[in-house]
């Protein structure tokens, strides 16, 4: 099955096209990186010169798979709104997947693990998962100030794409693993896995996982 991917949470992103096999395998067959702060103007030109680079138009995609978060808020809603889109013109499935829960499973590490991502302001977003297999049940994704990340933690392996995190979480005694910068090529094989166990929504189900409040909502909360 052809397979979209998009990541459009951070302040670069990218797409990919992959093949999902029978036997659960993905292969990738291309990841197109996408600059920041122009989502909006590449990512729809991006994945159509994509598919026609390798002979291939929408009607060919057979599933999509989505970071739907935590990020930027622009970042996610431009994403989100091209895959729902797509999505509803092929009616085809979408992977939603936590690129908390992507870090996670790419650390390959079974167990209790805290994928963790810098989330500006002096906060991290953390996700603790309990991995078996190539599946991770989420125990909990939260905003937390590094301190309240790290005491959180303790008694399971940080996991990271961030080499200043990982040092500052070694320095604070916690056994870490650095890992490659998650795109939307590992995504795919994240995602494949969960479309083969029927965990998928509809465009019309398709949210965003922020868990950070946008400042609208804390400036309208500060007022009250």
């Amino acid at each position: 099955m052809l397979l979209l991917a998009t990541d459009t949470s951070g302040k670069h992103g990218s797409i990919a096209l992959a093949r999902g096999n029978s036997d659960g395998s993905c292969n990738v067959i291309e990841v197109v990186p996408l600059a920041g702060g122009t989502f909006s103007a590449q990512l729809v030109p991006q994945i159509a010169d994509l598919l026609a680079h390798h002979g291939f138009s929408k009607s060919d995609i057979g599933a999509f798979v989505v970071a739907s978060g935590p990020g930027s808020f622009t970042g996610l809603r431009v994403g989100l709104a091209a895959i729902k889109a797509l999505s509803e013109i092929v009616g085809k499935p979408i992977a939603a997947l936590s690129l908390l829960e992507g870090i996670a499973l790419s650390g390959g590490v079974q167990g209790k693990v805290a994928a963790v991502l810098d989330a500006g302001r002096g906060e991290v977003y953390v996700g603790e998962y309990e991995v078996a297999g190539h599946s991770a049940k989420v125990l909990s994704e939260d905003l937390l100030t590094k301190e309240e990340a790290w005491g959180r933690v303790q008694s399971s392996r940080v996991i990271t794409s961030d080499r200043v995190l990982a040092e500052v979480a070694r320095a604070a005694g916690l056994t870490t693993s650095l890992i490659e910068p998650v795109d939307a090529g590992k995504l795919a094989d994240v995602g494949w896995r969960k479309i083969g166990s029927g965990d998928t929504v509809s465009s019309e189900e398709l949210e965003a996982n922020y868990i950070r409040r946008s400042d609208a909502e804390i400036f309208a909360k500060n007022r009250h």
